[in-house]
């Protein structure tokens, strides 16, 4: 009703935008409105191609506008804070005083990028271990991996260095959204996102300046850091009819957002299955992060609020190695003069595998590598004759997604740790009855699942 205060949280995923609506009730926060919407932002890389992993801002931005021009204008005007969360690990470029231009639209004024980069994602994999081994070694309890933003600017100033002289300015797509809003001469960054990106301390929380300048990389780049869940500044212009002066905290990590929107007890373990996978436990009060990291161990520490740690098993398999087969069904039957759309392969593999509730046959399923084993691949082994059905396949990949995040931080971890339930989020589990059958069957926990909404929903919650 009117005097009602209300809360927007963001989501930059890696293939869709999210935004939803909270408000504060007698019973706590409610969501009151959200709405999703595919980007469809992948783009060619041709600097670094096939390794290249490249997204359209404009897309990306379009699709941001496309939800916010969906939601209430009504409850927009009433909004006073704004929580941006987005995918960790990727930079995208821009200039300082031209990043952005302000239009009018039926919603009142939005932004539209001006001078700024594709955004290199997470998934990028230009950076050969070859070439990050040639890297100076950060000073940092998180090993360095393509992808990541630090090692993607070496990549540039190696092989591409008059690229980077058309920008005084980068982050993570989330702190470019922020940027903008806030009118922001100089990037401001939560820890969560500088740490994904290489190169920086988070026991002194401060970027490996000394290390870079000697390599010769370009420092002016890095944004500031701040701690989550601050204020980075308030919007410039009324956005969306978001009034003008609303507070924008300082972007989050997506992964820490999906976990504090659904994690209530530190004996709770907090699966994730989106584009990736997660796994991840709470570490005790006042833990702190080895100096140096261990390049063979598949669990990484990441920052997460108030000094608090996650343990986090990061997958770079997920939803996306099934994304993957259907493509690969698709094109076969392409191959064969039929036609038929990705989206109606999903629910009829789905289906097929609900029918077979077991298979022998046995899929790792790291066609993406990981992080930890960079050229560890996908195999199948334990083929019959008798088990080649897309049921069986199907089951089996979706038992081996889970059963490889499950390997990186193993059961009887978790029970030394005290955890009592699995919490399940993400898209890939809210939307596959089999993912969601097979985690309950690999972990000796009670299993809850939460919505599909959570990176959203915990940036409006730090707010």
């Amino acid at each position: 009703g009117p005097g009602t205060t209300w809360v927007l949280g963001i989501d930059l995923g890696t293939t869709s935008v999210k935004v939803t609506l909270v408000t504060g009730t007698e019973r706590g926060l409610a969501v009151t409105q959200s709405c999703s919407r595919e980007t469809r932002a992948y783009s060619d890389s041709l600097g670094a191609a096939p390794q290249g992993m490249e997204q359209n801002v404009q897309k990306i931005i379009s699709a941001l506008n496309e939800c916010l021009a969906a939601l209430p204008q009504q409850q927009l005007q009433q909004v006073t804070h704004i929580g941006i969360t987005g995918q960790m690990h990727g930079v995208v470029f821009w200039k300082s005083d031209k990043g952005c231009k302000w239009t009018e639209s039926g919603t009142g004024p939005v932004f539209e990028p001006d001078k700024v980069s594709h955004l290199v994602t997470w998934q990028d994999g230009r950076c050969s271990p070859t070439f990050l081994s040639s890297l100076p070694l950060p000073q940092s309890h998180v090993s360095l991996a393509t992808g990541f933003g630090c090692a993607t600017v070496y990549w540039y100033l190696k092989n591409s260095p008059d690229f980077l002289k058309a920008y005084d300015a980068s982050g993570t797509i989330q702190d470019y959204v922020v940027a903008m809003l806030c009118d922001l001469k100089k990037p401001l960054m939560s820890d969560q996102n500088a740490a994904s990106w290489g190169y920086f301390n988070c026991r002194n929380k401060s970027w490996n300046t000394d290390i870079l300048k000697k390599s010769g990389f370009p420092v002016h780049l890095l944004p500031e850091v701040g701690e989550p869940g601050s204020i980075a500044g308030r919007t410039t212009c009324a956005w969306h009819g978001i009034p003008k002066g609303a507070k924008v905290g300082i972007a989050l990590g997506d992964f820490q957002c999906s976990v504090y929107s659904c994690l209530t007890e530190r004996t709770d373990a907090v699966l994730n299955l989106s584009t990736s996978a997660q796994l991840s436990i709470s570490m005790p009060l006042g833990f702190q992060p080895p100096e140096a990291p261990d390049p063979s161990s598949a669990v990484t520490y990441f920052p997460y609020f108030n000094g608090d740690y996650l343990a986090v098993a990061a997958s770079l398999n997920g939803g996306n190695v099934l994304a993957t087969f259907v493509g690969m069904v698709a094109q076969w039957t392409q191959e064969l003069g039929l036609e038929i759309q990705e989206s109606a392969i999903y629910p009829r593999i789905i289906q097929a595998a609900l029918a077979q509730k077991h298979s022998k046959l046995s899929i790792h399923p790291t066609i993406f590598g990981e992080r930890h084993l960079p050229e560890q691949l996908a195999s199948v082994t334990d083929i019959g004759g008798s088990e080649l059905s897309l049921g069986h396949v199907t089951r089996a990949l979706c038992r081996g997604i889970v059963e490889n995040v499950c390997s990186m931080l193993p059961v009887q971890h978790l029970v030394e740790m005290g955890v009592r339930r699995i919490l399940g989020s993400g898209s890939a589990l809210a939307r596959n009855e089999v993912l969601r059958q097979e985690v309950e069957r690999i972990f000796p926990f009670p299993v809850v699942y939460g919505k599909d909404v959570d990176a959203a929903l915990g940036a409006a919650m730090v707010m």
